[in-house]
This record gives structure tokens, C-alpha cells and sequence, in this order.
């Protein structure tokens, strides 16, 4: 569930309000939308999310405004195949099923939303059982009978050291992924609202705040400060953690430089191996929205290749 927050967020705003959701339980092919998608269905016809992006959507209101006036749950596949492939189908080739439950206590229940949360916020993952028979979710595992199970992972931060241009890029790209960006420059004058808005920023030294967000599996750090005094000690707390992806910006010769600086510091080589230097993917980028642009495509392929 990596890219929910607007789910999660409609479920709280439309608190004690008839609502079902419909969740991709199951892919194959080319699904344009991940396993464990959600699309929250109010009962005024508003919604948040998607399961096929647009493909089976209007399918899917009609059968949850179903569920909302009382149907039982509801297990559809959908695929190229179907008699109306363009309205109620998939025309890119791919298959997909969808559950549809109500946002109930015999389906999905309305705590769930809060625990999700919870976990999602404290770093921790949660995971969610349905019994596919019954459309019954709980949070304790169900042995007896086909079940689907959804596992709910924090959500994708981005640490960024330096805030510079590139920076500013970066946090709008890193916005619209999903990802939640955080800003490290001890610097006043670079790290600003003005320069920065509507984003989360730290001015402690590098160190001393990525060591209080503990990076794991679901965190990236990124350096692009051209400050050794400000990079290296980043770089040095990130190998501390199970990071996921540790980037950092510069030359092929100051990658070189700064490997030698880290060896002499005392990290292990195989933690140095770990950085990638010059940081991003090599699309040919020339200035700053374009680096920005291939460290986070970098940055999304190093946590699809860690999932």
C-alpha cells in the first residue's frame, strides 16, 4: 500500500458514513494497478483510489453502491477477454480480481483504518487477513479456507541532504510518488519555507538526524550538499541502517574521493559499495528538475528491487 494516503485519508473524513472498498486481490499480465490497491466508494458516489486506473472503475461503483444498500460482498475478475473489454475490462492485455466489501464490521472494519495508520506512522508493518468466502477482514491470520492477505508497509520516505535546487525538485517528484521527503540542511539560509513549502525540514547536522529517523527498508537517502562536512557524515549514519538506497550527487572522480574519505573514516568497503555514486539513473540529464528526475527514478527502482 504505497501510494493509499489519499484512501486512508478519505476513510477518515468519511468516518461513520455507508462506504464499501474494493481491493485487487489478485494479477496477472500487464495489471495496470499493483495487488492490495484500494478504491474507497462513499455512498454519494465519491471516491479515492483506483484498481485499474479508469479500466473496471465505473464496473466497480455501481457494484459497491450494490454493497453499500445490502448485497453480499463481491469477488469480479476482469480481463481483455470480457464482452465489453473497454468498459468493463482490460485492454492493455492484463486480468485482474477485485473484492468489493463494506466498510462494516462483517467486512472491513472501520478500526482497521485507524491501526493501519498507527503502523504506517510508527515505522511498523501491519498485515490484514480477508477470508475470500465471507469478505470478512480481520487482523489476526485465518487458517481455514482461501484468504487474502495484505500486507501494509510504512510509507516511502525520502531523506535529503542539502537543500539546494535540485532539493526543490526532487520533493515535488518525491510528492507525487508517494514518497514522504524531509529536508536535512543545517544551513539557515538554504533550508527556508520560501525555498521549500509545504515540506517537512531539519536543520540539525546530518548525522544527528538521520540517526533519529532510524532509515530502513522504506527510507532512501540522498546527498547533495558538494559539502564533505555536511555529505560524509550523512553518507557514514545511512550505512549504519538497513537503508534501502543511499545516493550520493557528484563526478565519477568525486565518488573516487569520496570512497577514500570513507575507508579512511573506518566504513567497510562492502557499505561503501552500497552508495550510488554519482547518484540517479544515467537518462543524460542536464540541470536540475532533470537530476532530480533521475534520482527518483534511482530511488523508486532500488525500493521495487528491495519489494
Amino acid at each position: 500500500m504505497t501510494d493509499n494516503d489519499s484512501v486512508l485519508a478519505a476513510a477518515h473524513a468519511w468516518r461513520g458514513e455507508p462506504m464499501a472498498i474494493a481491493t485487487v486481490v489478485s494479477t496477472w499480465g500487464s495489471a495496470p494497478r499493483p495487488k492490495g490497491s484500494h478504491m474507497l466508494v462513499h455512498a454519494d458516489g465519491r471516491f479515492e483510489g483506483s484498481v485499474s486506473g479508469g479500466c473496471v472503475e465505473t464496473d466497480i461503483l455501481q457494484t459497491a453502491a450494490d454493497v453499500i444498500a445490502g448485497a453480499p460482498f463481491q469477488l469480479k475478475r476482469y480481463g481483455v477477454a470480457d464482452a465489453a473489454a473497454w468498459e468493463v475490462g482490460l485492454p492493455c492485455g492484463g486480468e485482474i480480481a477485485v473484492m468489493v466489501q463494506p466498510v462494516s464490521a462483517h467486512g472491513f472494519d472501520p478500526e482497521l483504518f485507524d491501526r493501519v495508520t498507527e503502523a504506517r506512522e510508527d515505522g511498523r508493518s501491519l498485515t490484514v487477513t480477508t477470508d475470500l468466502a465471507t469478505g470478512h477482514s480481520l487482523l489476526r491470520p485465518q487458517e481455514t479456507g482461501e484468504v487474502f492477505v495484505n500486507r501494509y508497509d510504512p510509507p516511502r520516505r525520502l531523506l535529503i541532504v542539502g537543500a539546494v535546487q535540485i532539493a526543490q525538485s526532487l520533493v515535488g517528484l518525491a510528492r507525487t510518488l508517494g514518497m514522504r521527503a524531509v529536508v536535512i540542511d543545517p544551513r539557515a539560509r538554504f533550508l527556508t519555507p520560501e525555498r521549500f513549502p509545504d515540506t517537512t525540514l531539519d536543520d540539525r547536522w546530518p548525522d544527528e538526524a538521520i540517526a533519529a529517523y532510524k532509515p530502513g527498508p522504506a527510507t532512501a537517502v540522498i546527498t547533495l550538499s558538494h559539502d564533505t562536512k555536511i555529505d560524509d557524515p550523512a553518507l557514514i549514519e545511512a550505512l549504519r541502517h538497513p537503508t534501502t538506497y543511499v545516493g550520493a550527487l557528484g563526478s565519477k572522480r568525486s565518488h573516487a574521493a569520496r570512497r577514500e574519505r570513507l575507508a579512511e573514516a573506518g566504513v567497510p568497503t562492502h557499505d561503501i559499495d552500497r552508495i550510488d555514486g554519482p547518484v540517479g539513473l544515467p537518462i543524460g540529464a542536464v540541470g536540475p528538475s532533470e537530476i532530480a528526475l533521475s534520482i527518483a527514478a534511482a530511488t523508486v527502482r532500488a525500493f521495487h528491487d528491495h519489494d
